[in-house]
């Protein structure tokens, strides 16, 4: 813990000296950072204990898990592929972190930590069954509740999720693997302008700590369950700019379930994202759409873009959200069906929800509810709630292309998910609130931007903020 306040305090004096010497406007989200100390030779095949810095540009192959032990700090340059290959097919590789992880990849030239030779499957209406993305090759980046400070910039995430070995399952009390898993309560994640392609389960868990998880780019996660953030036991921070394209389940889950004594309960701003077709391939009753507040969390739902999820935003009732510190308004909603569009306010007997209609929402919640509606009831949108308020992509299946269904569409591939010029959704945000901002602004030890909220719905701005992807 001395250790730790020391880490915050550094972090902290070196923030302030970033603030005051750069305006917002003129942030430069790709920078490079050249810190070098013990470079790592990517002659030979790692596994086990790993430190020092692995080098720009250079290819590493990781044969067996490798850590970063307490005390330790791993940092990854710009460039750098890490392929997870493991000791067989069968015997996957990951990266255990009890200490310090930085991945500071850059625009220009981002980090890919993958698993090698394997082909996208990224065509239209694809089974999920026969998926390698959906399979999980290699483990992931599993953060101990030792990691005081993980970091996570212009990196991508692919294949991870496969089978945890017993050393890793130390780390996580035996959960289920995750590309990226953080438990640290008193600890700082960063994650931004990054990309998670694929997963078993959730992409991203996290079991407390500050977050700072901004202008990402999640796609096909979850095989038959999995959220694209499962934030739980005190998590507190922002989740915003995301693309979140065919989750298994949600996109953002906030639960306040083990939250250790002591600590905050979790409070997570989710704000101007892009949730697309999700919640498809979880089939239990009553789960999955797009943004899940339940047991004990809070926090804010604003200017977020959500396009043909199986349910709009979820206030849980059993066990019940934190509801009285929870604010959730303008949301954009657009169903190619009556059935889409019947769950956009989400039923009780249906998903055990107890979401509250607000009028800030477009389409406005008394334009489809019938006389006499009461939270939690049942009801069928009329037919001319489908289609409206498109809000006019650059490029993506909306409408729906004739043939396909909404599970069929998971991925980015050649969609641009920016707004047209002339798309209902510029100017069309809530901008009369704060991002949290737990996480202090540093280009290395904390955010590189907290972009506060944008004028226009969704992670795409009109003036070039937000998702860069």
């Amino acid at each position: 813990m001395k250790r730790f306040n020391q880490l915050l305090s550094i972090i902290a004096a070196v923030s302030l000296l970033t603030a005051c010497s750069k305006k917002n406007d003129d942030k430069d989200l790709s920078p490079k950072i050249d810190y070098v100390a013990a470079p790592i030779s990517d002659a030979t095949c790692l596994s086990g204990a790993v430190k020092g810095t692995m080098l720009s540009g250079k290819t590493y192959t990781v044969c067996g898990d490798i850590f970063v032990k307490t005390g330790d700090t791993l940092t990854i340059q710009d460039g750098v592929t890490v392929n997870f290959t493991g000791s067989s097919p069968t015997v996957p590789a990951g990266l255990g972190v009890q200490g310090t992880l930085f991945c500071l990849g850059t625009k220009d030239h981002p980090i890919m930590m993958t698993y090698p030779g394997v082909t996208k499957t990224d065509q239209l209406g694809s089974n999920p069954d026969n998926d390698p993305a959906l399979k999980g090759k290699w483990t992931g980046i599993i953060g101990a509740t030792t990691c005081p400070l993980m970091v996570i910039k212009w990196t991508h995430v692919e294949f991870g999720g496969a089978t945890i070995s017993a050393a890793m399952k130390s780390f996580t009390g035996g959960s289920s693997p995750y590309p990226l898993y953080f438990a640290n309560p008193a600890g700082i994640f960063v994650l931004e302008d990054s990309w998670v392609y694929g997963s078993v389960d959730d992409p991203f868990r996290i079991n407390g700590g500050k977050i700072h998880v901004m202008r990402n780019t999640l796609e096909k996660c979850g095989y038959t369950g999995g959220e694209a953030m499962n934030s739980k036991a005190g998590t507190i921070g922002d989740f915003a700019y995301n693309l979140c394209i065919g989750m298994a389940t949600n996109g953002p889950k906030m639960s306040n379930v083990n939250v250790l004594p002591g600590f905050p309960a979790t409070n997570v701003r989710v704000y101007n994202n892009t949730l697309i077709n999700c919640g498809y391939r979880r089939l239990a009753a009553g789960r999955g759409g797009s943004i899940n507040f339940e047991e004990g969390s809070s926090g804010m739902a604003y200017n977020n873009l959500i396009v043909n999820c199986k349910f709009g935003l979820r206030v849980v009732q059993t066990p019940i959200a934190d509801t009285a510190n929870l604010r959730y308004g303008y949301n954009w909603y657009y169903a190619d069906s009556v059935s889409v569009a019947s769950q956009f306010i989400p039923s009780l007997s249906v998903s055990t929800a107890i979401s509250q209609p607000q009028e800030t929402d477009i389409p406005k919640p008394s334009t489809y509810l019938p006389t006499g509606w009461s939270v939690g009831q049942v009801y069928t949108a009329p037919n001319s709630v489908v289609g409206i308020n498109n809000p006019q992509f650059v490029n993506a299946p909306v409408p729906l292309p004739a043939g396909l269904m909404l599970r069929d569409i998971s991925v980015v591939g050649s969609f641009n998910f920016a707004l047209k010029p002339t798309s209902p959704c510029i100017n069309a945000g809530y901008i009369g609130f704060s991002p949290r901002a737990d996480v202090p602004l540093d280009l290395k030890y904390g955010a590189t931007e907290i972009t506060p909220p944008g004028k226009d719905m969704g992670a795409y701005q009109s003036n070039g903020r937000g998702n860069q992807h």
